[in-house]
This record gives structure tokens, C-alpha cells and sequence, in this order.
């Protein structure tokens, strides 16, 4: 739904209480980013793990990745997690962490308060984002993302936290079924972006491969667009349906191309969704603070928070970590971040936007 102009002085209005809300972003000149490190880190312990299953001794990881570039990848789950940092360790979170979940409630709701607050920031970015200006984008061209963040890497049994960095991707706008789906470049090596596991003809535009020409088919009214996510978010069972709902967002939230009405929409379909929470202290991996919206997945333990700039309200990057005590770590222990960098549109994949 396209943001509605309450005229500037309203605006400005609203500025001024969200900025009184927020800790001041810290000074810093560095650029954000982040995104298909999640990917090749779950596939790495999905490897693992299997090799020790079978007694093997663990296998050079560089031939991994390169075993695992001529095949579909695994470890993208709903959707290709270059696109979606915030959502592929959260999601990968809940699968390796889920069978040790302890039990608990379902996740709350919070005061009629704090459900107003978040509606109201959601609100906000939601109108920030619908009166913005769309990226020119062809089907014959690609969407290209540069980020940085940290992993956390569970093979050991306990959380042990990556270094920081970077990586680019370029991802195919083309209509139809694609079986190459583009590249990731990360530790000084190009890999392809392979089709999604089974899709022996290719990935059609969808939740797994969200092309701009795809994204500005969805509708943009709140509920028929939650709706919609709900009738194409693959179900699991034992999940927490609304925390899935809140990761297929997150997956499109800043890292897919969103033309201004969908992203406008996208926000207030979150609104919707229980569990929601506003954080006033997030942090992205530059450790620049922001506008937090956040929920916790009870059945892993782990909370993910997305990071806006508290200025203009655009998307920074997100944070994740424990909200309680697992064999894996403590609660408030780090589960991974990210930041986003640069996204540009380009002619060619491999290639860097000019400066």
C-alpha cells in the first residue's frame, strides 16, 4: 500500500518522536552489508555433521565448495540467503537448534503498548519506503549486493563466533525458470548461484528467487498480502507459523529489490503478525545502532532484530542472538549479524558497479 503524504510538517512530526525514541547512531564513515556467508557456513556444517556420522575425517573445504557448485545448494531453505542474511542464520537456527529447545509458552504478544509502539515504527517505515524511489531494473540485468557479517559456527557443540566478512553476489532478473541463478564471490573465490533443490527445470520467480518483475506482482494491501505469504511459505511441522511468516518478510526486507508499493506493504503485513516486538538498542555488524523490529522463535531460542537507520528509516542490516539457555549457549549470547553494504543494478554478473 503506497505510503499516504500526511504533508511535511506531519512528517518531520513523526521524525522528531521516532528520533526521541532511539540511542544516536553512532559516528562512523564505514558502508554496511552481508548476505550468502549463512549459506556456505550451513553447508559446511551440514557437511560436517554428515561426515561424522559416517566416520569419515572432515574434507578440504574449498573442494566442498566447489563439489557443492555444480549442484543445487541445500542450505538456502526458503530462499536464496544472499538475499536473505537475516533470515538464512535465523532459519538454520531453528533447524540445528530446534530439537533442543526447551519447553516454554508460546511467544507473547507484549502490552497493548508496546504492540501500539511497534505498529506505529512499522508504520513509519513503511512510509518511508513507499515514497521512495524505485531502482530502474531489466530483466536481462542483474541485482548486485555487497555486505559484510559474522557467523556463529555450531559444529563444536557450542557457539563460536566467525570473523567478519564481506561478500558480493549478482542475482538474475530473467523471467522464467533459471537454472543459473548468478554468482557469489566471497574469500577470493566466484561460485555460481545454482536452481533450487529439485527444480530440475529451473527456479521460477517466487519466494525462492524474488525478482523485481515477480515482487511488483504481489498485492500491496496488508492482509492479502500476509495471506499470500502464508499460502506460499512452505509449512513445517511443529513451527511457529508466525515467525515463519516474519523470516519469508525478512528474506525480502533490504536485499531483494522491492518496488516502493510492495515495500510499503511488506511493513504493514509485519504489523500484523503477533509476536512483534520494537527494540531501541539494535546493532547491525558495524555496530551502528538503529530502529530494532524483532521476534523471538521460542522453539529455538533465538531472536532475530532487523536494523533501520534511525534517519531515514532505511535497512541497515540485523543482529540475532539467544533468549535463553541452550547447550549450544547462553541466553544474550551472539548467534550472528550482518550490514549491508552497497546494492546496485548491473549488465553483467561478475561485474562491479562503477563508482
Amino acid at each position: 500500500m503506497t505510503g499516504t503524504d500526511n504533508g511535511r510538517e506531519a512528517y518531520a512530526a513523526e521524525r522528531a518522536e521516532l528520533a526521541r525514541l532511539l540511542p544516536p547512531a553512532p559516528g562512523t564513515d564505514l558502508p554496511p552489508g552481508r548476505h550468502e556467508h549463512h549459506r556456505e557456513r550451513l553447508m559446511n556444517l551440514i557437511d560436517d555433521d554428515t561426515a561424522r556420522a559416517q566416520g569419515r575425517t572432515g574434507a578440504d573445504a574449498q573442494d566442498r565448495a566447489r563439489e557443492r557448485a555444480g549442484r543445487p545448494d541445500r542450505s538456502r531453505l526458503l530462499r536464496p540467503s544472499f538475499l536473505a542474511p537475516a533470515t538464512a542464520l535465523a532459519v538454520a537456527g531453528a533447524l540445528v537448534l530446534g530439537y533442543a529447545a526447551q519447553n516454554g509458552g508460546p511467544a507473547g504478544t507484549g502490552s497493548t503498548g508496546e504492540t501500539r509502539s511497534v505498529s506505529q515504527v512499522l508504520l513509519r517505515i513503511s512510509d518511508a519506503a513507499g515514497k521512495g524511489d524505485a531502482l530502474p531494473i531489466r530483466d536481462d540485468q542483474f541485482l548486485y549486493t555487497r555486505g559484510t557479517g559474522r557467523d556463529v559456527d555450531l559444529t563444536s557443540g557450542k557457539a563460536v563466533i566467525g570473523p567478519l566478512e564481506e561478500s558480493e553476489s549478482w542475482y538474475s532478473q530473467k523471467p522464467g525458470p533459471q537454472k543459473k541463478l548468478g554468482l557469489i564471490r566471497q574469500g577470493g573465490h566466484t561460485l555460481p548461484i545454482n536452481a533450487e533443490l529439485g527444480d530440475s527445470e529451473g527456479t521460477r520467480p517466487g519466494l525462492n528467487r524474488p525478482t523485481y518483475r515477480w515482487l511488483a506482482t504481489l498485492p500491496t494491501d496488508p492482509r492479502q498480502l500476509l495471506d499470500y505469504f502464508d499460502e506460499i511459505t512452505p509449512k513445517f511441522e511443529g513451527e511457529d507459523r508466525d515467525q515463519a511468516l516474519f523470516e519469508a518478510i525478512g528474506g525480502l526486507v533490504g536485499h531483494a529489490l522491492l518496488p516502493p508499493d510492495t515495500a510499503a506493504g511488506l511493513f504493514e503485513a509485519v504489523a500484523l503478525i503477533p509476536g512483534v516486538t520494537r527494540t531501541p538498542d539494535a546493532v547491525d555488524a558495524l555496530g551502528r545502532k538503529g530502529v530494532g523490529i524483532a521476534r523471538d522463535d521460542e522453539r529455538s531460542g533465538v531472536r532475530t532484530e532487523w536494523v533501520f537507520d534511525p534517519e531515514d528509516l532505511s535497512y541497515l542490516g540485523w543482529s540475532s542472538h539467544l533468549t535463553r539457555n541452550t547447550e549450544y549457549g547462553k541466553k544474550g549470547d551472539f548467534m550472528g549479524d550482518s550490514a549491508v553494504i552497497e546494492t546496485a543494478v548491473v549488465d553483467k554478473a561478475g561485474v562491479k558497479p562503477q563508482s
